[in-house]
């Protein structure tokens, strides 16, 4: 069971913003707000636990999301919940008009420490998520889901337990796959692989790889690390274990020991460096090169990355597709091991702890990270409970959306997505910033070739357990 931890120093960090967050409260009490981010009529938003429509006890709730029409159709998301569920009215409360989910949690930090009513909330990613729950935004779920019978973990290929409660549930599911130009796959003879490991990834590479010089066609592209940014690309056999998927543990501490820390590395190396199956790294600095137009342009054959593509693979107007694509699992560490582990984006939908209608609030989460993601029909559901068919549905949506869906193997897109869940995300401590610079730095000396691969590691280790000693002080 992947359980995640917020630690002390989160809890105290995140105890003094609140502490700002209530001097804003106040100040926007006098001035008799609570309106900052507008609500989807426009008009000024009912008090706490007040009830709206005709009188006859009908229960509005208030969602509050960086979501954009566009991207998770919510007209027809909401009115089919409301009809569905006479009485209950739900308000979209619009945080970004262009989806900026920075903007959005400013947004609704201000909003929290309003007098604003607020039932349901909607956190873009982990940080977010355990941050506002150590902030006291999120009502704990447990005894909602005990009531229902199902467990988190059973139920959504996304465990989001903190400090063993739970205080949201999975909406979308967005894990990490490989793009294939199937066309240059079977020039060389190779099929599209449904269960694969790192090894085999490599010798792809290989085998895709051709010609020499500025036409050459490399057999896969990494897009980063870059100026700390784009991480994931150094810790690749990282990222699909169960637990410690990441370079700090949940505690805070070093996870750089790990020997799939140094293999990550050696991968990078021996296909950048000795393969030459990797387009080098020098050129992606250099020329600011893009992954999008190194796929299509197939300037590289393989890309691994995240499945917010799924609008993309069949081509847009900006990246036309000119050639078959197929979708492969994210690779594995061993032939033995579990298959489809992967890191993973979801959106965190939680009950506001100050909501008045908390029940009414919970069964709307719970239908929306349900049944209301196959309405939507927007995003691959975390969901466990959809079936292939319906996924296969919401996938015929998506391509559709595109330019040339029919140049997309769909059935190895349905089978990765189907086979993937996520391994145990950690949220970032408040020095994550400081270790992904240090470790940045480290990596672009080993891949410019001005240490190896064992100086690498101790400069890491080094510099890691410095700057989680200077945070304890």
């Amino acid at each position: 069971m992947n359980k995640w931890k917020t630690g002390s120093r989160q809890v105290k960090l995140w105890s003094s913003i609140l502490a700002a967050m209530l001097l804003i409260g106040l100040l926007a009490g006098c001035g008799g707000g609570g309106n900052t981010a507008g609500g989807n009529g426009g008009g000024s938003p009912a008090a706490e636990g007040e009830t709206s429509g005709d009188g006859g006890g009908k229960v509005n709730l208030r969602l509050y999301t960086y979501g954009t029409e566009e991207a998770y159709n919510w007209k027809h998301t909401l009115e089919a919940y409301e009809q569905a569920n006479p009485g209950v009215t739900v308000e979209l409360v619009q945080l970004s008009e262009k989806g900026d989910t920075q903007e959005a949690f400013k947004k609704l930090d201000l909003e929290a420490a309003s007098s604003a009513q607020m039932d349901i909330l909607m956190f873009s990613d982990a940080a977010g998520y355990a941050q506002r729950v150590a902030l006291g935004m999120a009502e704990p779920l447990d005894d909602y889901i005990a009531k229902d019978g199902y467990t988190v973990e059973e139920d959504y290929k996304v465990d989001t337990h903190l400090d063993g409660k739970v205080y949201a549930l999975p909406g979308k599911f967005n894990p990490w796959y490989v793009l294939l130009n199937k066309d240059h796959l079977e020039a060389a003879g190779l099929p599209v692989p449904a269960d694969w490991t790192w090894d085999e990834y490599a010798d792809y590479a290989k085998k895709l790889t051709q010609g020499e010089g500025a036409n050459k066609r490399y057999g896969t592209y990494f897009h980063g690390p870059q100026a700390g940014g784009w991480m994931e690309y150094v810790k690749l056999l990282l990222m699909n274990q169960p637990q410690n998927a990441d370079f700090l543990k949940a505690d805070g501490s070093s996870n750089l020991d790990d020997p799939n820390f140094r293999k990550s590395l050696e991968l990078r190396v021996r296909m950048e460096k000795e393969d030459q199956s990797s387009v080098p790294y020098t050129d992606m600095i250099s020329q600011k090169l893009a992954y999008r137009t190194q796929f299509f342009n197939e300037s590289a054959s393989m890309l691994t990355i995240g499945s917010w593509m799924n609008t993309e693979i069949g081509g847009t107007d900006k990246v036309p597709l000119n050639f078959n694509v197929a979708v492969a699992p994210f690779p594995k560490n061993n032939p033995e091991d579990e298959i489809g582990l992967t890191p993973v984006t979801t959106d965190y939908v939680a009950v506001a702890a100050k909501s008045q209608h908390k029940e009414e609030a919970y069964r709307f989460v719970r239908w929306y990270t349900t049944e209301g993601q196959v309405v939507q029909g927007k995003n691959i559901p975390a969901w466990n409970g959809v079936s292939s068919e319906e996924i296969t549905g919401i996938i015929d949506t998506i391509l559709a959306g595109t330019k040339n869906p029919e140049k997309v193997d769909k059935e190895s897109l349905v089978n990765t997505l189907m086979a993937s869940k996520a391994s145990a995300i950690i949220p970032p401590s408040s020095y994550q910033a400081e270790v992904y610079k240090a470790i940045n730095e480290e990596y672009e000396k080993l891949i410019l070739g001005n240490q190896d691969i064992d100086t690498t590691i101790k400069n890491c280790q080094e510099r890691v357990n410095q700057i989680i000693e200077s945070n304890k002080k």
